[in-house]
């Protein structure tokens, strides 16, 4: 299961806290299905084949600090555990043009993140696909930065690397994470952190 995490509604279309949204709509189409409203999970959904695996896709229509009410009535219909979980989303943590895998870790302040451990009995043992929109430098400017549209140039360093991850995705579904990590992660930008 991949989840693409947004706030739903056209006001939010394109806003740096939709990068989740907007990389899960590119591999919705990268393999030609569209996502379809399904008011039963709370969101938009889809089936793909990828590497002969079959993987579902989620798009909660809830607002982000609701998102595991989605991401849980969808794993609970379609029996999916917190470890077959991939979490695309947003990260202040990481430059724009950063892109990351990670395996398991908390919510790092994102309430989109701490939702889905919430609703899924605490686990926070899924996976993420981190995609770094940088910081404003001020925690006070937070929320207003992530529900604005990132600027021409954010946007495509952000937006450059959807193809690497379409490479390694594959790698990252049949649980072959360490190929995954070193194709993603080599020759990116560091991240703030470091």
């Amino acid at each position: 299961m991949i989840v693409g995490l947004r706030n739903s509604g056209p006001e939010y279309e394109g806003t740096r806290h939709n990068a989740g949204y907007d990389l899960l709509k590119i591999i919705a189409a990268s393999v030609n299905v569209h996502l379809k409203r399904e008011s039963k999970f709370l969101g938009d959904s889809a089936k793909m084949v990828l590497e002969s695996q079959e993987v579902r896709l989620l798009a909660p229509t809830t607002f982000m600090n609701v998102s595991g009410q989605s991401v849980a009535l969808f794993c609970n219909f379609y029996q999916i555990t917190p470890a077959e979980i991939l979490v695309i989303h947003d990260d202040l943590d990481l430059l724009p043009g950063v892109v990351r895998f990670k395996l398991g870790g908390g919510h790092g302040g994102h309430n989109g993140l701490r939702n889905i451990i919430q609703r899924l009995n605490n686990c926070s043992d899924f996976a993420r696909i981190r995609i770094g929109i940088g910081h404003p430098g001020n925690s006070k400017l937070v929320s207003n930065y992530v529900l604005q549209r990132a600027l021409t140039e954010e946007k495509t360093a952000i937006e450059g690397n959807f193809s690497r991850i379409l490479t390694w995705l594959p790698y990252a579904v049949s649980g072959n994470w360490e190929r995954a990590m070193t194709g993603l992660h080599s020759h990116q930008k560091l991240d703030r952190e470091e």
